[in-house]
């Protein structure tokens, strides 16, 4: 699978760096110039009451700001999954689809129109990026796996089992790493 907007990287076990071990990124756009997403499975201690007040009631639990990854670790970007009634109909000023009713939001805007619109919000200090031909050349080199995102993966109360669980679901090979240890000199 090409790594599109709205799929998702699986970290391979044997990635070793620290930013991204085990992890499950959203690819929020990808293209030609380079791609950009966010970890979905590093929820910090950080509530976002602390940081973005106006949006801490409208987050999804766990009510945590996630680290989106090693980029611009102090901008925030917000992932929404737009509400059933919005779903099929005119999308929320502020918000732009990224795959099938999840999208990105403009935290700048304001709170009490948007948050009607959505059924989930988390939102992530900072990202990860790729220049133009780098995520293509981490993927030949065996570093990730792209896989197609479900609607949940971006807001599970428990992101902690997302890495094993996305992929117990691809099937095959895949789905047998998901039992890997993390450390499989210690088996």
């Amino acid at each position: 699978m090409e790594p599109v907007a709205g799929s998702l990287l699986v970290a391979a076990p044997t990635l070793a760096d620290p930013n991204f071990a085990r992890t499950i990124v959203l690819l929020l756009d990808a293209g030609n110039d380079g791609a950009l997403g966010v970890v979905l499975n590093r929820p910090t201690e950080l509530a976002v009451s602390s940081v973005l007040e106006p949006w801490a009631e409208v987050v999804s639990g766990p009510d945590v700001l996630f680290q989106g990854g090693p980029v611009e670790t102090d901008s925030a970007l917000a992932v929404a999954d737009v509400a059933e009634s919005w779903a099929e109909g005119e999308e929320p000023v502020g918000w732009r689809r990224v795959f099938a009713s999840t999208g990105l939001v403009d935290l700048d805007a304001p709170v009490e129109l948007l948050a009607p619109a959505f059924s989930s919000l988390r939102i992530f200090a900072g990202y990860a990026g790729w220049s133009a031909g780098q995520l293509e050349d981490e993927i030949a080199e065996g570093a990730w796996y792209v896989v197609p995102a479900e609607a949940g993966d971006p807001f599970l109360d428990d992101p902690s089992g997302l890495w094993s669980t996305v992929l117990r679901r691809q099937g095959g090979q895949l789905a047998m790493l998901a039992t890997m240890p993390a450390e499989p000199g210690l088996n």
